[in-house]
């Protein structure tokens, strides 16, 4: 897979933060020395603001943030920082001490495609010069309490907290074309969504999620159909 811009910024990793949850936790990781916390801007209220860029730091549930960033790129430069879990562990807690029950490794490895399963909330923000994402790797630990209140999927356990391990790559994303240069160069010319699948090791939902935000933000185009499938091609401005 090509990769857009890729740094890991030489700062202290963060341990298993017990009192802290992973948004304060990133935040902590995130700022520099002059940064601004928790700043007034345009009449909202932003995460860090670092000299003219605004940093909002987002776990997940991009759709909240919709307005938010729509009426704060028409004056400002604004980065997205996400947390995706490359290597994540369930720790099951107690309902009443909250004490560790048992301690897992996840078979499930996130990665930076996992981003558009949240971008799909407004994708054509990603073509707004002054909006760009800064996806971060990590290492996480997900805390689950047995409290009956939970998902099925997980036998009604509840997840009550997400810790941050470590952070262990960062790809930003300013431009149409580092969107594009996630795109493998074993995609033939004209692809479906299914060839992506194929291609990048994705399920078909994630897939077709890509396929959509890459069209809207105008990285990819319809250039016909094969069967029932959409055949997309890059868009070359």
């Amino acid at each position: 897979m090509k990769s857009a811009t890729s740094r890991v910024p030489d700062r202290p990793i963060i341990g298993t933060l017990n009192e802290m949850s992973l948004h304060a936790a990133l935040k902590k990781w995130y700022m520099q020395p002059g940064d601004e916390l928790e700043k007034k801007v345009s009449g909202y209220v932003v995460d860090i603001v670092r000299d003219d860029l605004l940093v909002e730091i987002q776990t997940r549930n991009f759709s909240a943030l919709k307005h938010k960033l729509s009426n704060l790129t028409a004056q400002h430069r604004v980065r997205l920082v996400h947390p995706i879990p490359s290597e994540k562990w369930i720790l099951r807690v107690s309902t009443n001490s909250h004490k560790q029950i048992s301690r897992r490794k996840s078979p499930k490895r996130g990665c930076v495609e996992h981003l558009f399963s949240e971008l799909v909330s407004f994708p054509k923000l990603a073509g707004n010069q002054n909006f760009s994402i800064e996806v971060l790797l990590t290492q996480e630990e997900e805390i689950w309490k047995n409290d009956g209140e939970g998902s099925w999927r997980r036998k009604r356990w509840s997840i009550t907290n997400r810790r941050l391990l470590k952070v262990l790559e960062s790809v930003i994303l300013t431009s149409i074309k580092d969107y594009q240069n996630l795109l493998p160069s074993s995609l033939p010319q004209e692809f479906t969504t299914t060839n992506l699948k194929c291609a990048l090791g994705l399920n078909y939902r994630l897939a077709g999620k890509m396929a959509y935000c890459l069209r809207e933000m105008g990285a990819i185009k319809q250039v016909g159909k094969q069967g029932k499938a959409f055949l997309y091609t890059l868009d070359q401005p």
